[in-house]
């Protein structure tokens, strides 16, 4: 498999058209000054060392070095070998509430924000583990199907926000559901990790975690909140915070984390609860625990390897540029009648 470390040196080439023009406008402008001079049959004679080709034979050389210098700049790259490497790990999905509660700022600098942060973490430091991502509030959604592409698991992770659902809502259990039937049908450990506060829940999320449990899949809880809550901060089309969210009475309304539950849902899905604070968001001692289980080997075909092949095309223009350099548009006394370069000159 060939590809390009850096293809934007390939705008270079457009280079070459101009060039071109300019090399063919000089040689007009130097034929219409000879001709001006005199006539073409006397000035041979005067410049017997005045060489006809030369100069398109170095321009020559010179563009062709230049494109491979290029493509050189591009550096080429060939895999290797396409190879089959055994891995072992687990599945993971992680399940993020991104209810408005979620925008509360009692965890720093926001539930949200830090549960995010936890999981671009916690990607870092995945090797082998296969990892999806479900999205949730009164709607659960595929963000990102199981992979072992933590580059794109940290692209969708970005783009994870509270309007990324527009229903309103705690579907735990429809979250539950989603992330079960994600897995595929293997022997691989398989576990889900739950991040909310789990207010204002929606179904029966205990029974679908003994479910899950049920066929195997263990599920775990972080509680995003502290105990006393926190206000559900507002804002505007620019980002702008306007105030907090109110109730029909006008009251903040203060969203509280729902310990119980959570702790509940653990329980019925064979895992813990862990309760987030500002010091810590929970998931790399749920990811530990996790880490204990048992993994199972995978194949994935990867390239193992991309080798470098730049030096094929620098080497190359180097040896063109010497060559240019050391070919001269006048030919010298000792080479005078020596017609390399298919020369037409007259000799007296």
């Amino acid at each position: 498999m060939l590809k390009f470390a850096e293809p934007a040196y390939f705008y270079m080439f457009l280079l070459i058209p101009v060039f071109i023009a300019a090399f063919l406008l000089m040689l007009a402008w130097k034929k219409n000054a000879m001709i001006r001079f005199g006539e073409s049959r006397l000035v041979n004679l005067l410049m017997p060392d005045k060489s006809k080709s030369r100069a398109i034979v170095k321009f020559i050389l010179l563009t062709v070095a230049f494109s491979l210098m290029i493509i050189g700049l591009a550096n080429p790259q060939i895999g290797s070998k396409l190879e089959k490497i055994e891995r072992k790990g687990i599945d993971l999905v992680i399940a993020e509430d991104v209810s408005n509660s979620m925008l509360a700022q009692d965890i720093k600098p926001s539930r949200l924000m830090r549960a995010k942060q936890a999981i671009s973490k916690l990607v870092d430091d995945l090797s082998n583990d296969r990892i999806g991502i479900v999205v949730f509030a009164g709607n659960a959604y595929t963000q990102l199907p199981i992979t072992t592409d933590y580059s794109a698991a940290k692209l969708f992770l970005s783009t994870i926000n509270t309007d990324i659902v527009p229903t309103q809502g705690t579907a735990i259990a429809e979250a539950i559901e989603l992330s079960v039937s994600m897995f595929d049908k293997n022997d691989h450990e398989k576990a889900i990790i739950i991040i909310t506060d789990g207010e204002d829940h929606e179904g029966d999320a205990v029974a679908a975690a003994k479910t899950a449990a049920e066929n195997g899949i263990r599920i775990y809880t972080i509680g995003m909140g502290l105990p006393d809550g926190a206000p559900i901060p507002e804002y505007d089309k620019n980002g702008n915070q306007i105030g907090f969210r109110k109730d029909l009475s006008n009251n903040t309304v203060i969203t509280k984390l729902n310990e119980t539950m959570l702790q509940q849902i653990a329980a019925a899905g064979n895992g813990t609860y862990v309760r987030a604070n500002n010091s810590q968001a929970g998931l790399e001692a749920i990811y530990s625990e996790i880490n204990k289980l048992e993994k199972t080997e995978f194949d994935s075909k990867v390239f193992s390897d991309y080798e470098d092949r730049f030096q094929y095309f620098l080497l190359p223009a180097l040896i063109l540029l010497l060559l240019e350099f050391f070919i001269f548009e006048r030919r010298g006394k000792r080479f005078r009648n020596v017609n390399l370069f298919g020369d037409n000159t007259l000799k007296i």
